[in-house]
């Protein structure tokens, strides 16, 4: 041991490590869980890629939707703007994990040891067991790539590894004397179906703020959330959903009013069939997504 570092704090420095890596192997499992059930590489948030990449690839590194046909149960989610009234019928898919599968967020202490880099990602797949090659890895460096890749012309955008950075983002974002508020899509029945017909059943509510921050989940052995928001025309919206089955969903929805800087290939064009910058792209948000309000 070095004689800068006295022993005490080597001693507790030893134990919170110990204790980190022990629970690691719970992390490691959920995620092990969580990741071989997606379908297609890139199903997880198929909204997050708005515009081509810099080095021409059409930000298909990141997201590759060549795989995934219109047909896919969970594309849909986008809709056009116009069908945003009441009677409305759509078929949504609402994806339903099982919480105690799911990774959990890490306390900023547990966060901030773990590198976060895709330089360091040989170091962070020892950590957490996973062979290089595995879908868990190609998972996590897709996330990394991701969160790395840069802000588009008007967009501030970040990952946070726990609910204090996150916290901290969104209020650089808006400034600190801003008033935040958090909408979520909640279930309002115990079970909901993966994917039925939807009837919009009371005039949808547009939530007005200044700015809106979006955070979605992505793929890693922890919680990990892309956060980001744009100088644009967006519209947010609850919306009141019954489902065929009898379930009820209180819905969180954005509509994405000029997507003329977003990417040809966006999956969410083939859906809607429609060309940047032709019509409004709107989607639902997943119940594990966080839209956060500022006023």
């Amino acid at each position: 041991m070095g004689s800068g570092i006295s022993p005490l704090i080597f001693l507790l420095y030893s134990v919170f490590v110990l204790q980190y890596l022990l629970t690691t192997e719970g992390h490691r499992k959920n995620f092990e869980e969580y990741v071989p059930g997606m379908k297609h590489d890139g199903d997880w948030n198929n909204h997050l890629r708005l515009r081509p990449s810099d080095d021409g690839n059409s930000g298909n590194t990141l997201h590759d939707h060549s795989s995934l046909s219109p047909m896919d149960p969970e594309l849909n989610v986008f809709f056009h703007h116009n069908e945003l009234k009441v009677g409305s019928k759509m078929l949504i898919y609402f994806p339903t994990k099982d919480p105690s599968a799911t990774p959990h967020l890490l306390s900023r202490q547990e966060a901030d040891v773990i590198p976060f880099s895709s330089s360091q990602l040989p170091y962070i797949l020892e950590l957490f067991s996973f062979p290089e090659g595995s879908k868990q890895a190609k998972a996590m460096k897709i996330t990394l790539e991701h969160c790395e890749f840069p802000p588009m012309k008007g967009e501030s955008k970040f990952c946070a590894t726990s609910l204090e950075s996150m916290l901290d983002s969104v209020r650089q974002i808006s400034g600190s004397n801003s008033k935040l508020r958090v909408l979520t899509t909640n279930y309002l029945s115990e079970s909901i179906s993966l994917l039925q017909n939807y009837t919009i059943s009371e005039p949808p509510t547009e939530i007005f703020a200044k700015k809106i921050v979006a955070c979605h989940t992505l793929p890693y052995p922890y919680a990990v959330f892309y956060c980001h928001g744009q100088v644009s025309d967006n519209k947010l919206y609850k919306v009141l959903l019954a489902g065929e089955d009898g379930g009820r969903v209180e819905a969180a929805a954005i509509c994405h009013m000029d997507t003329s800087h977003w990417d040809p290939n966006h999956v969410s064009f083939r859906v809607l069939k429609t060309v940047p910058g032709a019509s409004p792209v709107c989607h639902f948000f997943p119940t594990d997504n966080l839209v956060w309000i500022l006023s």
